[in-house]
């Protein structure tokens, strides 16, 4: 969250603008986007921000990115002065610099500008791996049984093999899987992805989509009604929408 500005009372470290092009203005919003502007660039700091570290994190977060755009994109970060790069035995590991850290508000405010005026979700825009990777990261794992818990999702909309997924959830340590992990399920969604994605966004709410069908729970009364509150939503679901 945004906690005001630290820098306050001592000098700031100018950042390298390392970029293709310029917009030619001296105005501090055109030269901020010549650092953050290019493609990707900003869903690479939110996943930053998110608390994905290595470069595999950094993929699934944006899956539809290639490794190569990635690797293109956190050097000109790094160069930039947004990100620092650490060898941790022996493997590469990212992190935000004060500069980059200070873009939480910045990335916070845009997802709540999207959320409440860009609604539309064309099919290009659902992705089973994005979002369980949004759900396994922010599932609030304090609600859940203590013991080993499965809850198996099933979409009808999507093709195999990614139409079935698993949360298992045992104590703190969650894992999502594509592949039956063996578990016994102690219950399952059957729902579409774009419903699913809609829930997660916060554009329905759980209670208005298993009252109109298109999500249904399998699974003993009490353990159905605890789901929703089990998968919850994602963080910018509660902001407010448009009357």
């Amino acid at each position: 969250m945004c906690t005001g500005d630290r820098s306050r009372g001592r000098a700031a470290v100018p950042l390298e603008v390392v970029t293709v092009s310029t917009y030619g203005q001296w105005c501090p919003i055109a030269k901020a986007m010549e650092v953050l502007d290019e493609r990707w660039t900003l869903l690479v700091v939110r996943e930053l921000l998110l608390g994905s570290r290595h470069f595999n994190e950094l993929r699934r977060g944006n899956p539809k990115m290639s490794p190569a755009l990635l690797s293109k994109r956190l050097r000109r970060l790094e160069r930039a002065g947004v990100v620092r790069r650490r060898v941790e035995g022996g493997r590469s590991a990212y992190e935000l610099t004060e500069s980059g850290l200070e873009l939480r508000g910045v990335v916070d405010a845009l997802g709540a500008w999207g959320a409440r005026w860009v609604g539309d979700l064309g099919e290009e825009d659902l992705d089973p791996h994005l979002l369980l990777w949004d759900v396994r990261r922010t599932l609030p794992v304090e609600r859940w049984p203590r013991g080993r818990t499965v809850v198996a999702l099933r979409f009808s909309d999507v093709a195999s093999p990614v139409s079935r997924w698993w949360i298992c959830v045992a104590g703190d340590d969650v894992d999502v899987c594509d592949v039956d992990p063996g578990f016994e399920v102690t219950a399952t969604v059957r729902t579409s992805l774009r419903a699913m994605t809609e829930i997660w966004r916060g554009d329905r709410g759980w209670g208005d989509a298993v009252r109109s069908g298109r999500v249904e729970v399998e699974a003993p009364t009490d353990v159905a009604r605890a789901v929703p509150t089990w998968i919850g939503q994602s963080l910018l679901s509660a902001v407010p929408r448009p009357a």
